[in-house]
């Protein structure tokens, strides 16, 4: 790539996505830097396509535990974000508060699938069946996980996967958006790269039929797009990967066994019930409801530990000053997602061997049971 002096995205980006759509089932897969500007374009081209594209004021469900980037696009649409709680043991959805939250003003459902756990997709589909609801994913998490013997992120019109260089399989810095809609595949190709009309192919969704002048196509700008492209290096380092995901899983899948049989009895700590196949992309840890054990006590002594944690991905998001900026409303009073934010934290994960490691925080944590 470098002799060839191809920086920005061509035949190796286009070779991985190709790839990318085979190995999750999809017609369609588009590369982009990150896969928080994967949620944008997401977003965006619900907005843009030609029968009921989303428009400013309509709702839109989401749990009350992820990622800012998870949230940030449907801001900046102009939707109304309405929280719902989260299951404290799946870490995803509580089923019946969503299905209490779907009502008639409801136009999109987000699920997010939390450190590797797909979804209930069943129930979601039973929640939203029969309804003018679109349902997508946020599946930044949990590249490789299986609902059913489908994978996560191909249950919604559209979902979003991460490459970055602590996910499943990493580009450094990268994520994709994949679908089996023709004309939001075509918006995702405008909206990638400055609205312009230079990657669409003749016969598009999105202007009909391209000019047979070149030069023109070259310079057209049709959508208020972005310029989120990835490099070339990416896409060839993202093939790469790709060949070597199903091996990532089984490792991630045999620590998980570990980590379960070593948490899975513990009278203090809650840690998070698989669904489906879960691909692990971490270990959780809550502390159980009613417990006097604090998180401030656990920290410092992993710490101590040489054991690296963080909060369950962005906690509680709805307790963020940032709201004031958002229109929104809570479901409830989410107090799982609350005690999550408090009482929750996770460890990484890797595809190689941490039998030692995860013994090691299994000692460390003996003094709590």
């Amino acid at each position: 790539m470098i002799a060839s002096q191809q920086y920005s995205m061509g035949a190796k980006v286009a070779q991985f996505e190709r790839e990318f759509a085979d190995f999750t089932g999809s017609r369609h897969a588009v590369m982009v830097n990150s896969g928080s500007s994967a949620n944008l374009l997401m977003i965006a081209a619900l907005c843009f396509r030609q029968e009921r594209p989303l428009q400013r004021g309509d709702e839109v469900i989401v749990p009350a535990v992820s990622w800012p980037t998870t949230y940030y696009p449907l801001q900046q649409y102009g939707l109304r974000l309405r929280f719902v709680d989260i299951d404290l043991e799946t870490l995803n959805y509580d089923l019946d508060e969503l299905e209490s939250a779907v009502n008639d003003r409801t136009r999109l459902v987000v699920a997010v699938n939390l450190l590797g756990n797909p979804n209930d997709f069943a129930r979601i589909r039973k929640i939203i069946q029969g309804r003018d609801v679109i349902l997508v994913e946020d599946n930044c998490e949990s590249l490789g996980a299986v609902f059913q013997a489908r994978q996560a992120g191909t249950f919604g019109v559209m979902g979003t996967f991460s490459s970055f260089f602590s996910h499943h399989i990493s580009t450094m810095e990268g994520g994709l958006v994949v679908t089996d809609d023709d004309e939001l595949h075509h918006l995702l190709l405008c909206l990638r790269a400055h609205g312009w009309t230079r990657n669409l192919p003749t016969e598009n969704h999105v202007t009909g039929r391209k000019s047979e002048d070149a030069f023109e196509e070259s310079f057209k700008f049709v959508l208020p797009g972005y310029n989120v492209r990835p490099l070339e290096m990416e896409g060839a380092l993202g093939s790469s990967q790709l060949r070597k995901l199903p091996n990532f899983i089984r490792g991630r899948r045999a620590n998980a066994a570990v980590f379960t049989q070593l948490f899975g009895a513990s009278e203090h700590f809650l840690i998070q019930k698989e669904i489906g196949e879960s691909s692990w992309f971490g270990f959780s840890l809550i502390i159980r409801p009613g417990l006097a054990l604090a998180r401030r006590q656990i920290v410092p002594l992993l710490d101590a530990a040489g054991i690296q944690c963080r909060p369950i991905v962005g906690g509680n998001f709805a307790k963020n000053p940032v709201l004031k900026w958002m229109d929104h409303e809570l479901v409830g009073e989410l107090p799982n997602a609350a005690h999550i934010d408090t009482h929750g934290l996770f460890v990484g994960n890797q595809e190689s061997d941490l039998r030692l490691q995860i013994e090691h925080l299994a000692k460390t944590l003996d003094r709590f049971g």
